[in-house]
């Protein structure tokens, strides 16, 4: 027989970013214990339940008891436990010994290593109540939780203090403690909206019984939908076409969901003066500060309106929307006050202050890093044959909104306001939008900037961080990445790639590094720094959809114009398409073992008077064919053409390798071989190492 099992926690309100991490993990954990001490059905599945102060997992089909199971423990192998009469060894009697039985009660089984002996026994299956408490504790002990904190005089530890557990199976309660509480079947509900203890008498019924008696909604999901619904139509009693939606609103949405047990959407206002204010400085105000809603009507121009989740449900809710917006009034008053003051002083006047601003004590100022900034801008400019004066305006004022009191009050909108100011100040429009968009992208498949100059000022920002930074030590490790320097590669990379830039991607990196005071970074670092780009390249192709033999292929020949790897890869992918292609990466595999069982390095110049046999000749001549052919190809990037071209080269060296020994006695001959093989090598390298490719 089976039942549901519930297990709950009662806790202080939980971390509201990490609730649903947690609370999967504690399900997936949990169920994990249980089918490894073979408690769960067939049937069994989990359902996890998460609120700011409750974890919860409810497990269909969980056994009261473990079923009888035969325990079998592996001895000698039947060719060690017999001797040649068939008698017992020393080996075999010692393990019988250990066992308690004579030898000849001892079965068999066979596995692929051969045929052992094997002691079996019976064992009686042991009921849950004298596993469950152990198997909660181990499932909240793998939890992710980076902190844990004591509460009490007890010695146990959790993310939060637990008050109350709950371990129900079906109707009968499984006693145990978890991190030293009793369990029970008594939980409670909303904090203000319920009073008193609530029992679960059925595990089945608890969800229904705290939406019921407790005024919680305990799954996250149907919080999360109900949050939605409610704010829709809040929206829309506003005015048809409101939008609530904006930017980050799915993170706010989860955000929120973990913050409250009962919601309820309300709306409040603001003063249309307000209205004046940048609106990104609105939208991060309401968003991340507030924790609000912002609205916005049909065209996409905010509204003077927002909406915000709240934890109560009240017949006059109109004390809590008055005290929301009276805290949302204060803090955008401040906004205001802060943009006033700003545009009082033009962003390049602020310059000369950014030389007592530190940005890292190896590596000086933050002035000291926009000269270096503006120089190699320009140098990037210059490259790419677009406004070299103008990328180093723009490089030059990147930095100057970290002094205003705007991002001094509101950190994200540091590159926003920058734009702002500089627009006021009659800027050129493409150098106030460098100004912004050189932090580009800002997160993971963020947009990238969108005009030369602003991809001149965001290469050169993301370049001086990754050689200044990693070239004084301080190299990312495991997950802990202080100063992003894997976004910036990713950064790079996709502005490379994704731009089409003509650009040597090692050029940069030591241009970058020329404009440190020397000594101030480490010999090696435009090096590792390439490998350590090519790692993040490999991700991004990863996610492109490329499969890991062609990223490989293609990236073990260490590019340094990444702008070409993509069309490098969609010729290969092309060309594994082709019937010749398995054979010739197969020869390509071949002759990248013999050129390195040869050892040294092998020369590409093929002498024709030392190619005797009729198969070498026909391949030199169809080598030498096809290097004349496919050059303008590799030169006009096209790849697929080239490689289309190259597989017309199997019947070639099929023959060669049938009628030809390469590593043969006679040395001139032996070497001319190697160097044939070599410039054929040397043409499929054009585009990638396709010996990589698998199958």
């Amino acid at each position: 027989m089976t039942a549901p099992l519930l297990v709950e926690l009662l806790t202080e309100e939980l971390p509201p970013r990490a609730l649903t991490r947690l609370a999967e993990a504690f399900g997936a954990n949990l169920f994990d214990n249980l089918r490894g001490q073979n408690f769960l059905g067939a049937d069994a599945a989990p359902t996890v339940f998460a609120t700011p102060r409750r974890l919860a997992v409810l497990i269909s089909g969980v056994h009261e008891k473990q079923p009888d199971r035969v325990a079998e423990r592996k001895g000698p192998a039947v060719a060690a436990g017999l001797d040649a009469a068939g008698r017992p060894t020393p080996a075999l009697i010692g393990f019988a010994n250990f066992c308690g039985v004579e030898p000849a009660k001892l079965g068999k089984t066979s596995s692929d290593k051969g045929e052992y002996f094997v002691f079996r026994t019976k064992q009686k299956g042991e009921y849950l109540k004298q596993h469950l408490a152990v198997l909660v504790e181990s499932a909240l002990k793998k939890l992710p939780v980076p902190k844990l904190m004591r509460w009490g005089d007890g010695e146990a530890q959790f993310v939060r203090p637990v008050h109350g557990v709950i371990l129900l199976h079906g109707n009968k309660t499984v006693p145990g403690t978890v991190l030293g509480v009793k369990s029970g079947n008594n939980t409670r509900g909303h904090r203000f909206l319920c009073r008193g203890a609530i029992t679960i008498r059925q595990a089945k019924d608890y969800e229904k019984i705290l939406k019921r008696s407790g005024k919680v909604l305990p799954s996250f999901a149907a919080r999360r939908e109900a949050i939605r619904r409610a704010l829709d139509a809040a929206a829309k009693k506003i005015a048809p076409g409101t939008a609530w939606d904006l930017g980050h609103s799915a993170e706010l949405v989860d955000e929120v969901t973990s913050l409250v047990e009962f919601p309820v959407v309300l709306a409040g206002g603001f003063d249309h003066a307000f209205l004046e204010l940048p609106p990104e400085c609105l939208v991060i105000s309401m968003q991340q500060h507030q924790k609000y809603f912002p609205l916005a009507d049909k065209s996409g121009k905010l509204l003077p309106r927002f909406l915000f989740v709240s934890n109560m449900k009240v017949a006059n809710p109109k004390e809590i929307i008055h005290g929301n917006e009276r805290v949302l009034r204060a803090r955008l008053a401040d906004a205001q006050f802060f943009f006033k003051q700003d545009r009082r002083q033009r962003l390049r006047d602020r310059l000369p202050r950014l030389a007592d601003v530190v940005y890292h004590n190896k590596l000086g100022s933050q002035l000291e890093r926009v000269q270096r900034m503006e120089k190699l801008a320009g140098k990037i400019a210059l490259a790419l044959k677009t406004e070299r004066a103008r990328a180093e305006r723009a490089a030059q004022l990147s930095k100057a909104d970290l002094l205003t009191e705007m991002v001094g009050e509101f950190p994200e909108l540091q590159g926003i306001m920058g734009r702002y100011y500089a627009k006021y100040d009659q800027e050129p429009t493409v150098v106030a939008d460098a100004v912004e968009q050189h932090y580009w992208p800002r997160a993971a498949g963020g947009e990238l900037p969108r005009h030369p100059i602003a991809v001149c000022v965001a290469l050169a920002d993301k370049l001086d961080t990754l050689v200044g930074i990693y070239g004084i030590g301080l190299v990312p490790t495991g997950d802990k990445d202080p100063f992003g320097l894997r976004r910036a590669a990713l950064g790079v990379v996709r502005l490379l790639v994704e731009k089409s830039l003509a650009l040597d991607v090692t050029d940069l990196l030591s241009q970058a590094r020329a404009l440190f005071p020397h000594g101030t970074l480490a010999d090696g670092v435009v090096q590792d720094l390439h490998g350590f780009m090519l790692e993040r390249l490999k991700s991004y192709l990863r996610e492109q959809g490329f499969e890991p033999d062609e990223i490989e292929a293609v990236v073990s020949l260490t590019p340094a114009r990444l702008d070409q790897v993509l069309p490098r890869l969609k010729a290969l992918k092309a060309f594994r398409a082709l019937p010749e292609a398995q054979a010739l990466a197969a020869a390509n595999k071949r002759i990248r073992n013999i050129l390195r069982q040869a050892g040294g390095t092998p020369a590409d110049k093929v002498n024709p008077a030392r190619l005797t046999e009729p198969a070498e000749q026909g391949l030199a001549e169809a080598v030498q064919t096809l290097e004349a052919q496919v050059a303008p190809l590799f030169r006009a990037g096209q790849y697929a053409e080239a490689l289309k071209r190259l597989a017309g080269l199997r019947p070639a060296v099929d023959e060669f390798f049938d009628k030809v020994m390469v590593m043969v006695d006679d040395a001139p001959v032996r070497d001319n071989r190697l160097a044939l093989l070599n410039r054929l090598s040397k043409l499929f390298l054009n585009v990638a190492d396709i010996s990589r490719l698998q199958g």
